[in-house]
């Protein structure tokens, strides 16, 4: 198929997770898309971008300040705006753009509260501007499998699931290193990590939470359990600091040239530190989290993630009126601007058994994919910036998507702080 004009788009928030978009943008999809313009708070970040930008044989791109946004869309007049800024910021732009006449693209979370969600669901209906969330996951062969058994029906009507998240001690310990450990910035790990399991659940049951209950706890990290770790040197941040010398939880920054140039050689204009101690007194999210949720249409689901485990995957069971789905696969762990993007949640193993009842069980075939997220990234790449093929699970995401997967994350957030169940209703009117 022959396209005759390129869809232009600018990027906000140059940090890692940018790179996933701009670099496809400037290389595979440099026939049906541009990248047009970067903004940021930091210039130094945006030159890091450009460079890769051109390494991928695109050109460099107009730089416009954190403050310059609506200038930029002004100027540069895009088809989308893409949002990959710290969460709690992705409102104000998705917003701010919605409001100019541009369309959105966002990395998950969509945002990190329900006031938030509220104001972005109100701009939406105002301006009838689109939203994609960008959920990889639900690319990946093995979860489209799952959808695909569901809809065909091959364990009936889904009663309950069981669903277990492992982040090991390179990844999970990674989100407390970084501005991810303050529920200011993400929401904590059940909003900004578990969103991609939510919405997993929305997708594979085609149905939405109703009512939640939650506990959670920093048992791991943080200053509180550090003596119980055997960390007896404390330090601020890893950089330059003999205490971290040693430490099996602390990153090198000046090890690799692209985590020197995104964020050792950015801190001075942008003032973020990448590398802070796990075991910081300022660690203020959970690190042991266990979620109950009623679904609209009856399903029950019981969801624990944790963040210090040997091993980085997840196993996950359907329980129906027909039998019995069972889904174990086993990632490979990274760090998040240091690991290549393609090994990024990249799949090492999977196996996919179906229990019917009153008859033999099988392993369900999976088209292995390659890439990140288990070999979703691609797929879901094509869909955004390429020719999008023919879809009949509906894996695109738009921005009720979106706030259905945060919305359980958040009311686990307040069942935590109040020790009672949150009805989903009560947070946002759609």
């Amino acid at each position: 198929m022959e396209i005759s004009v390129k869809k232009k788009y600018v990027l906000v928030g140059c940090g890692s997770r940018a790179r996933f978009f701009y670099e496809a943008v400037a290389s595979t999809y440099s026939a049906t898309s541009e990248m047009a313009a970067f903004c940021d708070i930091s210039a130094t970040r945006m030159k890091f971008a450009n460079t890769l930008l051109e390494k991928n044989g695109a050109k460099a791109v107009p730089m416009y300040g954190h403050t310059e946004f609506e200038k930029m869309l002004e100027e540069i007049r895009p088809d989308y705006v893409i949002v990959t800024t710290v969460d709690r910021n992705h409102d104000h732009y998705i917003i701010k753009a919605m409001e100019m006449g541009v369309d959105v693209i966002t990395e998950k979370p969509m945002t990190i509260d329900e006031e938030k969600a509220q104001a972005i669901i109100d701009t939406q209906k105002r301006t009838g501007r689109s939203l994609r969330v960008t959920f990889n996951y639900r690319y990946s062969p093995h979860n489209t499998k799952i959808r695909e058994l569901i809809m065909n029906d091959t364990i009936g009507d889904v009663l309950s699931i069981h669903f277990e998240w492992l982040l090991d001690t390179q990844h999970g310990a990674d989100y407390y290193r970084r501005w991810h450990r303050n529920k200011h910035n993400s929401g904590g790990l059940l909003v900004h990590k578990s969103t991609h399991h939510f919405d997993l659940v929305n997708f594979w049951l085609a149905d939405t939470p109703r009512r939640v209950f939650a506990m959670g706890d920093m048992m791991f990290y943080g200053m509180k359990n550090a003596e119980k770790r055997g960390v007896t040197s404390f330090y601020d941040r890893a950089h330059g600091n003999a205490a971290a010398k040693n430490d099996p939880f602390a990153i090198d920054l000046a090890a690799e040239d692209d985590m020197r140039a995104m964020y050792l050689d950015a801190e001075a204009d942008s003032g973020y530190v990448r590398d802070r101690s796990v075991f910081s007194d300022d660690v203020a999210i959970e690190d042991v989290m266990g979620v109950l949720v009623r679904y609209n249409k009856g399903a029950i689901l019981t969801y624990s993630l944790n963040t210090y485990l040997p091993w980085e995957g997840f196993n996950v069971v359907f329980n129906g009126t027909k039998g019995r789905i069972e889904l174990k696969v086993v990632e490979r762990s990274y760090v998040s601007g240091r690991d290549s993007l393609v090994h990024q949640g990249a799949t090492d193993n999977e196996s996919l058994m179906v229990y019917p009842l009153f008859a033999e069980p099988y392993k369900a075939d999976i088209t292995r994919g390659e890439g990140g997220h288990g070999g979703g990234d691609p797929i879901l790449l094509n869909d955004i910036f390429g020719v999008p093929q023919p879809d009949p699970f509906n894996r695109a995401a738009g921005h009720i998507d979106g706030a259905m997967s945060i919305l359980t994350g958040i009311a686990a957030n307040k069942s935590i702080a109040s020790g009672l169940p949150v009805d989903i209703a009560d947070l946002v009117k759609f």
